[in-house]
């Protein structure tokens, strides 16, 4: 079986490992081990009946919740069958542009959809500087990119927090570049797990630009890929062309109700703010302590891991021996098989994976 570009692969990782999926212990996939939430699947059940209708094609009690939740008009706002579907979408309109600047090692994606239009991809190399881990009150990381790629021709996409290394850039850092770039799409699938006092989002500046895109994710916080749900936040002549150019009913109906529900759900939201902090710290610690490893700071709820040997040959020890399957990055041309990148989860899986990997 083929070498997986994702993580969460559990059928690829079964075959290997020679257990049944359920059996692996993920590490591969940055889901947050507290969900789904179960309002969520309460929803869920409550719209079985449902099935038989098609979804609202405007989603429009969808777009409702996500209005109040981010305190903007609905039609700043459109849901997506996860944040890649969007992505496709923002490639089409970024390959229009003479090119677009990528901050690397980028998300796989990026190269996928953009190649799918033919555009002209620029790399802005992001330094990968260790050190230690964010902490309350500490001022992220200034984004910065080089002045010969600044032009009004160009597009810019990035995420924040980084994915794979987990870096905060800060909101002012990234603001300026929206005065130099002709469309600035920042991918915010991780910005939920950053608490509120200390998240970095565009989305409370994007009613003053017309030229930015913000894409959110709702799978990863509330552990929910399996729905793919997403949604993209830009001014409205821009999404209504968007809407134009895919196909109808996107979002399932189950999907939708589980979203509603979950962005009501201040419990679950409070209860992963509280349990990241001290599950990341905990697993860093752990990291740092194992001599040929060097974990790097984030954010996010995963940890870009250096290592001295090749992690492609310690993925498949973790795998054959104890039945662990954590990230390679070897998709990631800038990292190889000398990074690996590893999921918070609880603290009992975390440490079952620190005892594999002093073992390994």
């Amino acid at each position: 079986m083929r070498q997986p570009a994702h993580g969460g692969n559990l059928a690829w990782a079964a075959a290997l490992a020679g257990c049944p999926p359920d059996a692996i212990l993920d590490f591969s996939a940055s889901i947050s081990p507290l969900g789904p939430p179960n309002s969520a699947i309460a929803a869920i059940l409550s719209q079985l009946g449902n099935l038989k209708h098609y979804p609202d094609p405007n989603y429009s009690e969808l777009r409702l919740a996500l209005s109040h939740f981010h305190q903007l008009p609905p039609e700043w706002i459109l849901p997506g069958n996860g944040s890649a579907e969007l992505l496709t979408l923002i490639g089409r309109e970024l390959a229009q542009l003479a090119a677009t600047i990528l901050i690397t090692p980028a998300f796989g994606d990026y190269y996928r959809t953009l190649k799918s239009y033919n555009a002209k991809v620029l790399e802005c190399p992001l330094s990968l500087v260790s050190g230690h881990t964010l902490r309350e009150g500490e001022v992220p990381t200034s984004l910065v990119i080089d002045k010969g790629h600044r032009t009004k021709d160009k597009g810019l996409l990035l995420n924040n927090p980084h994915n794979p290394t987990g870096k905060l850039f800060s909101r002012e850092s990234i603001l300026p570049y929206l005065e130099q770039f002709a469309l600035v799409v920042v991918d915010e699938a991780f910005m939920d797990f950053v608490s509120p006092n200390e998240e970095q989002s565009l989305i409370p500046v994007v009613q003053e630009y017309r030229n930015l895109v913000v894409l959110r994710s709702l799978t990863k916080f509330y552990s929910l890929p399996g729905l793919r749900l997403g949604y993209a936040i830009a001014h409205p002549n821009c999404l209504a062309k968007w809407q134009l150019w895919r196909d109808p009913w996107p979002v399932n109906t189950l999907a939708a109700a589980a979203a509603i529900a979950a962005l009501q759900d201040t419990d679950f939201q409070q209860q992963t703010w509280a349990w990241l902090p001290p599950a990341r710290n905990q697993l860093f610690q752990g990291l740092a302590e194992i001599p040929g490893l060097q974990p790097q700071p984030s954010a996010a709820n995963f940890l870009l891991v250096e290592s001295q040997e090749s992690t492609l040959q310690l993925q498949q020890k973790l795998l054959k021996h104890h039945q662990i399957l954590i990230r390679d990055c070897l998709s990631f041309k800038e990292l190889g098989d000398r990074f690996f990148r590893v999921a918070v989860r609880e603290e009992s899986d975390n440490q079952r994976l620190l005892t594999a990997l002093k073992e390994s």
